[in-house]
């Protein structure tokens, strides 16, 4: 794996501070924002991203998994300590417990994703309706429930993880970021809708954010 192998996301509206917190790369005029992989290689990226796109798909509500970049979320996850399990005990016995337990298996994220993307080799052929139906196959698998989760997790994240470019997740929704207060807008918009323009956690702090991804592992 070398880091020669990029996915390529919608650019629009991105700023220079989230453009610097994912690490891309933009020349002027361009409409795709390029990105370096840290874990997938092109194709499983491009399966991955394929599969997020099906579990939530762009329609006349917003964009979907792809263009929000969720892929480049679940690669920085997969690549940092929560891929490893840095923060799992991980320790024998492994077995089956309740839910309240959470996962007690021995395979760590990373080896959980690599065996699931065997299972979609030819997952990118497919028809969306193929796909649909491999993914319902597979839906009570560790693997798919986990993708789920990363799929919404990625789509509205705050940007410096990975996901959510351009903050397409936020917009859709109408959140506005992680603001630390309103104070100043307290009795300032009486009579009117109050609809702040969404700002990342790099873009309020006005400083290089460090996520836990990020960290050594």
């Amino acid at each position: 794996m070398t880091r020669r192998d990029f996915i390529s996301v919608p650019a629009q509206g991105v700023s220079a501070a989230v453009i610097a917190a994912i690490g891309g790369s933009l020349v002027e005029g361009q409409t795709k924002l390029q990105v370096p992989l840290r874990f997938f290689t092109g194709k499983q990226a491009a399966i991955i991203e394929a599969a997020c796109e099906r579990i939530m798909p762009a329609d006349e509500s917003g964009p979907g998994a792809k263009d929000a970049g969720v892929v480049i979320y679940i690669d920085r996850q997969l690549a940092g300590p929560y891929g490893h399990d840095k923060y799992r005990f991980i320790q024998a016995p492994f077995f089956e417990s309740v839910s309240e337990h959470g996962y007690q298996g021995k395979e760590n994220p990373r080896e959980l994703y690599t065996a699931g993307l065997g299972l979609l080799s030819d997952f990118l052929p497919l028809t969306p309706a193929q796909q649909d139906e491999r993914l319902v196959s597979m839906e009570r698998s560790l693997f798919f429930q986990m993708l789920r989760t990363h799929t919404v997790e990625g789509m509205f994240c705050d940007p410096l993880h990975g996901g959510n470019v351009g903050m397409a997740g936020w917009k859709m929704i109408g959140f506005p970021g992680p603001y630390m207060s309103w104070r100043d807008e307290i009795d300032q918009h009486f009579g009117e809708a109050f609809r702040p323009a969404a700002k990342s956690l790099v873009q309020i702090a006005g400083r290089p954010v460090k996520g836990m991804e990020d960290e050594p592992v």
